[in-house]
């Protein structure tokens, strides 16, 4: 038991620690932040990073309620998440910024605005529909209490690696350098990849089997 639940913590984990890519984010992060002191910066870290994870979070416990409130299943929402989430990894894998996060007219936009830590940097860049399909499919994937708290604590630990990083963005941008950020983005694209195409995968063969 304590295997099993061990083995479906990093699955949840890495599930939602790929499609959130706080680290892809730096660069985006401290493009917006450019023109504010430390403790601003630091400041909108806070807000946007609590922001986001209670958001991730409200998702995760209501996500069978709205699914039941329209009439869907979990495994539909696989398949389009799954899709969701492959779109999302082909920008990565090439090194873009994903359009489901944040486009570059918006980044743009946005930097002359107050409210930046809600948009666009909680939402959508750090909890995007992706992440908060993830979320739900997650929860709704299991009947277990222990596993659906186990998903709330990957949420939560999640973000706090989040307003680490953003805390330290600047240390970490110029200590990876820009071609790092390049690398990783796309091997957390490559993982994406695979999460999004064992989740369609596993809608569609579910949907099969309650067809029959």
């Amino acid at each position: 038991m304590i295997v099993e639940n061990l083995g479906f913590f990093i699955y949840a984990f890495t599930s939602i620690f790929v499609i959130v890519d706080p680290v892809s984010g730096v660069v985006t992060f401290i493009s917006l932040t450019s023109g504010m002191t430390c403790e601003e910066k630091n400041e909108v870290a806070k807000k946007a990073v609590t922001l986001a994870c209670v958001i991730a979070l409200f998702f995760a416990m209501t996500g069978s309620v709205i699914l039941n409130l329209f009439n869907v299943s979990v495994d539909a929402l696989r398949v389009v998440g799954g899709l969701l989430l492959f779109t999302i990894a082909f920008d990565m894998m090439h090194a873009k910024v994903s359009r489901e996060s944040i486009t570059e007219e918006e980044i743009s936009q946005s930097q002359e605005r107050e409210d930046i830590w809600i948009f666009p940097i909680g939402l959508p860049l750090l909890t995007g529909p992706g992440t908060i399909s993830t979320a739900i499919v997650l929860m709704g994937g299991t009947d277990t209490f222990g596993q659906k708290i186990l998903i709330l604590i990957a949420i939560i630990i999640t973000f706090v690696l989040c307003l680490y990083i953003f805390l330290f963005s600047r240390k970490i941008h110029t200590f990876i350098g820009y071609n790092g950020m390049l690398v990783f983005t796309r091997l957390m694209g490559l993982l994406l990849a695979a999460i999004a195409v064992d989740m369609a995968a596993k809608g569609i063969t579910d949907i099969f089997n309650l067809a029959n």
